[in-house]
């Protein structure tokens, strides 16, 4: 079976879709504190507690025979973690380590680790390569970096094999999953909530970065593209490959001003903005390589242009407004 930390969320519970698509058995964790009940498939056994709950793990390590770990748990906006460092190292270094010797002891040697690329802070050169130095802008990085190398150090010490996916910017839906925070902080929710009229007006935060139109770059991946990635890496692992770190992107960057316009010309809305302060841990420019994904894992993105992500996302929230149902709604 597969333990899925988690699953309540956003990025995990269309990851534990396909995992059961393809007929693998599934297990959910999350202590719904951000995730939804009703955002895990249906056919998936749920547990809710926290990660670190070494019992916990134990017992469902045991009961359930667990083959491997999908470790999506975690808190993950940067200007919280610039304003709440400490409920953050909590959170995701000192539960996560709790997780990982309650896995390593109970004999499980397979983790896949939901990592970002805020892990590589303000980069040198673009785009960004698995080997581009390590030194994050906000504690939501560092908290990552921390539990990389904490699997590097299990891996050496007690043979437990990892691939950290280094995501760069998470974005899309399906049909019945997509993206809806409380607060939402990620740019492609809020435009197209702007676009909605959910949000009157869409701040944007900075305009006076180096970059071309002064506003911030991002890479974006569609969630499906990013689900596929996890069951790769599951598979890489199943055939014996080594612990590695990849990157994951489409290799593309827009501007927060490219993504109001796109979403203007899919949505056929015009969207009121306004621009303010840069937000605190920011980065000016974040582009992926993602070639070693390619080549270690025989991943490639199929739904990622931004047309397409952005359109998947106008098309589940026109139609969860519409049927007056909220579906998946958390961070990974």
């Amino acid at each position: 079976m597969i333990l899925v930390t988690g699953g309540a969320g956003y990025i995990g519970s269309i990851t534990a879709e396909l995992l059961l698509e393809r007929g693998e058995q599934v297990i959910v964790l999350d202590n719904l504190d951000r995730g939804h009940r009703s955002a895990i498939p249906t056919g998936v056994a749920f547990y809710e507690g926290n990660v670190g709950d070494r019992e916990m793990i134990s017992r469902i390590a045991h009961e359930c025979e667990i083959e491997a770990c999908i470790h999506f748990a975690a808190l993950a906006y940067v200007g919280e973690s610039v304003a709440e460092p400490a409920r953050y190292f909590h959170n995701n270094v000192e539960q996560g380590i709790a997780l990982i010797d309650s896995l390593v002891n109970a004999g499980v040697r397979r983790i896949i680790f939901s990592s970002t690329c805020a892990t590589y802070g303000e980069p040198q050169q673009l785009p960004i390569s698995e080997d581009h130095p390590q030194n994050p802008s906000n504690p939501y990085g560092w908290s990552k970096l921390m539990i990389e190398q904490i699997l590097q150090s299990y891996d050496r010490a007690y043979g437990l094999r990892f691939i950290a996916l280094r995501y760069f910017n998470a974005a899309g839906a399906t049909r019945n999953r997509g993206e809806l925070h409380d607060p939402e902080t990620h740019l492609i929710p809020n435009v197209v909530a702007a676009a909605l009229a959910e949000t009157p007006i869409l701040q944007i935060f900075g305009d006076d970065y180096s970059t071309p139109d002064g506003t911030a770059i991002r890479d974006y991946v569609h969630v499906v593209d990013l689900a596929m990635a996890h069951i790769r890496a599951l598979e890489y692992l199943r055939s014996g490959g080594a612990s590695d770190y990849v990157n994951l992107g489409s290799g593309d960057g827009y501007s927060v001003r490219e993504v109001i316009d796109t979403a203007q010309q899919v949505t056929g809305r015009q969207i009121r903005f306004a621009v303010g302060a840069r937000r605190a841990g920011d980065s000016s420019q974040l582009v992926a390589n993602a070639a070693k994904a390619r080549s270690v894992l025989g991943w490639q993105t199929t739904y990622s242009d931004l047309a397409s992500i952005i359109r998947s996302d106008w098309e589940w929230r026109t139609r969860i407004l519409t049927d007056g149902q909220r579906g998946a709604r958390s961070s990974r």
